[in-house]
């Protein structure tokens, strides 16, 4: 399965090796994280009359008493939205097998020398590592943290889980960002982001109006004769319906509620739209453009296919993380792309 859709195991910590874990965060001194250094709070304008702060998720809600100096984001591309608003976190988990901090071009400058502690990868989270970092504060929006991992972490620190009202990985950005937002004290900032991205969008509906109601599917091989096609609820859907395109009765049908459907190539027809898009390795257009299934499609007979890599430019992440930061890049990088499509 694709690395984006890919979802380990969840992990558990034990009570009493929680309690452990606890003990040894509290005897700690300073920042434990090894041979990486880190940063907490660097923002310039005062949040502090913003405190305390309560903030309504999934598993309730959780009041944040006092301006959080470190934070922990446990959400896939949370630390995006905390880095946009001048705090670094000290924690963060792995996503790509890049770092948070990696190579990402729209956060590199942002995190500058400074880096994170990585306390897990994707849902599962390392407990121990969490504790010891001492956070004011742990942020999982973008994530799949289930409720025992809610109950473990607030042992530790105040946790903001995800949005509630909505499926894990399928609240938008904006309202993530918000939740960003109000549990750092910074709503103000984080609306002018937000907003700073609806405009950059509007433009480019304003410049292509031809996108208008056009129907765009979504796809990646990920093996030999598989691909999955990405649900309307998907962040990298919800990037191309913000440029003005749609998704057709058909194609959301085989979703059935799925976050990305997972079909065999004889399932094709299912990218046949006026536009489809594929999330592409090394080597991803030359496979389908070889596959006479493939070939068969009106949508690659008419060259309406777009191929977003995922590096090189790293477009396809740019999509994935589908945050305030890496949105303005996702579109200077693909709107040329689809220009190109006839």
């Amino acid at each position: 399965m694709s690395r984006l859709m890919t979802r380990t195991s969840r992990w558990r910590l034990p009570g009493l090796l929680l309690a452990l874990v606890l003990t040894v965060a509290l005897s700690a001194c300073g920042d434990s994280a090894g041979s990486e250094s880190h940063a907490g709070h660097e923002g310039n304008s005062d949040s502090s009359g913003a405190f305390p702060v309560t903030v309504e998720h999934k598993y309730g809600t959780t009041k944040i008493p006092s301006e959080p100096k470190r934070v922990v984001t446990l959400g896939l591309s949370d630390q995006d939205a905390v880095l946009a608003l001048g705090i670094k976190p000290v924690g963060a988990v792995d996503w790509f097998k890049e770092r948070p901090y990696g190579k990402w071009p729209w956060t590199d400058k942002l995190w500058g020398k400074d880096r994170p502690q990585i306390v897990g990868e994707r849902d599962e989270y390392n407990m121990e590592k969490i504790a010891a970092l001492q956070p004011d504060v742990i942020i999982a929006q973008y994530s799949g943290m289930k409720k025992e991992q809610y109950e473990t972490l607030s042992e530790i620190a105040p946790v903001v889980a995800q949005p509630k009202g909505y499926a894990d990985y399928q609240a938008p950005w904006q309202v993530m960002s918000m939740q960003i937002g109000k549990s750092l004290g910074k709503e103000a900032e984080m609306e002018k982001l937000i907003s700073d991205v609806d405009e950059k969008f509007a433009d480019v509906r304003k410049a292509h109006p031809e996108w208008k109601g056009k129907t765009v599917a979504i796809g990646e091989p990920y093996q030999p004769g598989k691909f999955a096609a990405f649900s309307p609820k998907d962040p990298k859907v919800d990037f191309l319906t913000n440029m003005g395109f749609t998704t057709s009765n058909a194609y959301e049908d085989v979703m059935n509620n799925q976050v990305a459907a997972d079909l065999s190539f004889e399932r094709l027809d299912v990218m046949d739209e006026d536009y489809a898009v594929w999330m592409s390795y090394p080597g991803t257009e030359k496979q389908l453009n070889s596959d006479p299934l493939y070939r068969k499609l009106e949508v690659s007979k008419e060259n309406r296919d777009v191929f977003l890599p995922y590096e090189n430019p790293d477009v396809g992440a740019a999509l994935s993380f589908n945050t305030v930061l890496s949105i303005p890049y996702a579109i200077d990088e693909t709107v040329p792309l689809l220009e190109a499509a006839k």
